[in-house]
């Protein structure tokens, strides 16, 4: 499950566009609380996971987010982006 996560969390970064953790976790098969203990430690490159309605990442300081979040407002909401861009 750790590479499914690490690829998730690799391609985000590339695009530097931010998704919610519902999107993320449904996309790989879990419960958003499941997805986000696996998610690990509050670095920038985990900050592109947010929450549905504010769009940030939960309880990152802000040196802990990625200094290029909000570079867009374009937030992915759906598990069919992930699961198609990334063959999920």
């Amino acid at each position: 499950m750790q590479d499914k996560i690490t690829l998730v969390r690799d391609y985000l970064n590339k695009v530097k566009t931010r998704c919610t953790y519902n999107a993320a976790a449904q996309a790989l098969g879990l419960k958003p609380t499941e997805f986000k203990k696996l998610l690990g430690d509050r670095i920038p490159e985990n900050s592109w996971f947010v929450n549905t309605g504010a769009g940030e990442p939960v309880g990152y300081a802000e040196t802990e987010k990625h200094p290029e979040l909000y570079r867009t407002t374009r937030i992915i909401k759906s598990a069919e982006v992930l699961t198609r861009n990334l063959d999920l």
